[in-house]
């Protein structure tokens, strides 16, 4: 064979050679860029622009930083789904962990009839088995819906005493909310009236933990109210409500609002109640209330249908007699007014010969109740004072009433009214005229305005005008004025830190100064809650030890006779001495026995069994202990374990 031959033949065989690994190329760069596009196209269309795709042949690399884990296991979801798993390498990164923010703990509690539920997010190391058992005690048969769940995460500051304080809380609940966190503890609850409200309300701002904000919502029955009692007075600047009752929150809104159209400012108290004549009350209230600011002053009551203006003495009679047609004719048909123009009232006060005919009655300070004036005939007189006796006591009631047949019908009712009414002040006097009823004085009733006047509307019936003067003192309620006994015994220590209680050298007789000093210290016992108290007398060394118990029991017995002088309760008191035990101080200087020969206050708390004490029983005694320890106060005798906390005071 021709060398030209195989030269043509090896020549056709390199062409065709070159052509097929020439096509060969192509094939493979068209699947490469196929298989980019197909991928790529497909991660941004699932917002997975973050990934960069390299083709490498039928291999296809994946780079990029993922978020977080689950964004790279679902970007890699995208590629299978274009490309064999086979074909895909893996060489996405994951961006570092940012540090998670602690979850906000908070738990919500819902107590009623059928059990407890609790719902809500607590810290792991909260012990939870306790938590329910702990709230298994609540009822025979309770049963606990537990739906909480834990996170791994710090325990914040304050979860504990909110916890504590929220679950000792429900246990007195029996139907209530309570939403806790840890600053944070709002307490929704149904008590049984309004004075059990009250004195939870009072309760629970005592003992919440100081750093946890106390939100509480405590609601009582609508009362019934009979009569539904409505008196509103204007009179110079003063402009203020006697008495207000309505039937719904629309129809408080309406009232208050006329009343704030007509002067009044501040707060102000309408009790939501059951018994509304009519559902009219709030726009004839209204009306009325307007007809009194366009009359210049005076009073307008409401009791149930009747309506009574009284306008000022000083009120033209042309006015009176246009204002008084208008509400006439705008009052809802329901409703029947009487309107009085009054003359001037002259208060003598003393119920002598000078002025009108007059009955009064006064009650002291100290619970002394006169009566004197004016009354028709002995067996009225007879009723009067015995009436009186059963309200205040037969012996603090002093009759010194005159008889006087001439007085106009009715007198013994009107008297009977007055000392009704002055059982509803702690302090005053009520006058009674034949057109006039006037009350003075101060109460611890924040209702006691409403009270009388329901008790005025309701017993001397319409067109009648009395004046109601009386203030509310808060230091006199028997719920919100009260020390509660830790309290009490703080006051009691400074008075004692000022100046203690001395006695005559050698004898249990008081001088001057002690006497002061215990005169004090019963102001303070008469603001208390009812507590029992311990007086502890102790002595210095010197002498006999048997001679220095004796003096120590006579000391701390003239201490109680002394409170006992001061009209102080004392039946849940008792005087104990304890000689020379447990010194505070060095016996052997004088400045050691002075302080040694000390009167001590210590505060009895009775120890109750666990299943005795309620939730807030139970959190007011580690409150006292608590502070007792917070503020160094220890027991001084070792033998009374019930003392909680005492004045360990060098007196």
């Amino acid at each position: 064979m021709r060398i030209s031959s195989i030269l043509l033949i090896v020549a056709i065989f390199l062409t065709a050679g070159g052509i097929c690994t020439f096509a060969a190329m192509q094939a493979a760069n068209l699947i490469e860029d196929r298989s980019r596009t197909g991928v790529t196209d497909a991660l941004v269309a699932n917002d997975h622009a973050w990934v960069s795709v390299h083709v490498d042949g039928l291999q296809v690399e994946l780079t990029g930083t993922a978020a977080d884990e689950a964004n790279r296991f679902r970007a890699l979801s995208v590629v299978n789904t274009i490309v064999d798993a086979e074909r895909v390498i893996d060489s996405m990164d994951v961006a570092d962990a940012a540090d998670i923010k602690a979850p906000e703990f908070s738990i919500e509690i819902l107590r009623n009839s059928t059990g407890v539920s609790l719902i809500g997010l607590v810290p792991a190391a909260t012990d939870r088995v306790a938590l329910i058992s702990s709230l298994k005690g609540l009822e025979n048969g309770t049963r606990i819906t537990d739906m909480l769940n834990a996170s791994d995460h710090p325990v914040p500051d304050g979860w504990d005493k909110a916890m504590k304080f929220g679950i000792n809380a429900l246990r007195t609940l029996p139907k209530s909310k309570i939403s806790i966190s840890a600053k944070r503890v709002a307490i929704t609850a149904i008590s049984d009236g309004l004075e059990e409200k009250r004195k939870i309300e009072a309760k629970l701002a005592r003992l919440a933990p100081k750093s946890v904000a106390l939100i509480t919502n405590i609601t009582a029955p609508r009362p019934v109210i009979t009569p539904f009692t409505l008196r509103f007075l204007i009179e110079g600047d003063t402009v203020r409500f006697d008495a207000c009752s309505a039937d719904s929150e629309k129809t408080r809104a309406t009232i208050i609002k006329a009343a704030l159209d007509a002067g009044l400012s501040g707060a102000t108290d309408c009790t939501i109640g059951l018994g509304v004549p009519t559902p009219s009350w709030g726009k004839a209230v209204a009306t009325g209330i307007g007809a009194l600011k366009d009359i210049g002053g005076g009073t307008i009551t409401f009791s149930d249908a009747d309506v009574t203006l009284v306008a000022l003495d000083s009120t033209p009679q042309s006015l009176f007699d246009r204002v008084v047609g208008e509400l006439e004719t705008d009052l809802p048909d329901v409703f029947s007014l009487h309107s009085v123009l009054p003359k001037p009232v002259k208060i003598d006060g003393s119920g002598q010969d000078a002025g009108p005919a007059e009955f009064v009655a006064t009650l002291s300070p100290e619970g002394q109740v006169q009566l004197r004036g004016r009354i028709t005939n002995t067996r009225s007189r007879d009723a009067v004072y015995s009436y009186a006796r059963a309200r205040f006591g037969s012996k603090t009631v002093y009759g010194a009433a005159r008889l006087d047949p001439e007085l106009p019908q009715g007198w013994p009712v009107r008297v009977l009214v007055g000392v009704q009414v002055l059982a509803e002040l702690n302090q005053g006097s009520v006058v009674v005229q034949s057109d006039f009823v006037d009350v003075r004085g101060i109460t611890g009733n924040p209702q006691a305005r409403a009270n009388i006047t329901r008790i005025l509307s309701d017993k001397l019936g319409t067109s009648q005008d009395y004046k109601i003067d009386v203030t509310y003192e808060k230091k006199l309620d028997p719920v919100a004025g009260l020390l509660k006994p830790d309290e009490c015994i703080r006051e009691i220590k400074t008075v004692q830190s000022e100046r203690k209680i001395s006695f005559d050298p050698g004898s249990s007789d008081m001088d001057a100064k002690g006497l002061a000093v215990v005169a004090k210290i019963a102001e303070i016992l008469k603001t208390c809650h009812e507590l029992k108290l311990e007086i502890a007398g102790y002595t210095d060394s010197q002498g006999r030890e048997g001679m220095n118990q004796a003096l120590s029991q006579a000391r701390a017995d003239a201490v109680l006779q002394g409170l006992i002088g001061q009209r102080v309760l004392t039946s849940g008191m008792r005087a104990k001495g304890y000689g020379e035990a447990t010194p505070i101080a060095d016996n052997d200087t004088e400045e050691g026995r002075e302080a040694n020969r000390r009167i001590e206050f210590n505060l009895i708390k009775p120890k109750k069994t666990k299943e005795e004490l309620t939730g807030l029983d139970q959190l007011e005694e580690q409150t006292v202990d608590t502070n007792a320890t917070e503020s160094g106060q220890a027991q001084s005798e070792p033998a009374q374990p019930e003392t909680s906390e005492s004045t360990n005071e060098q007196n």
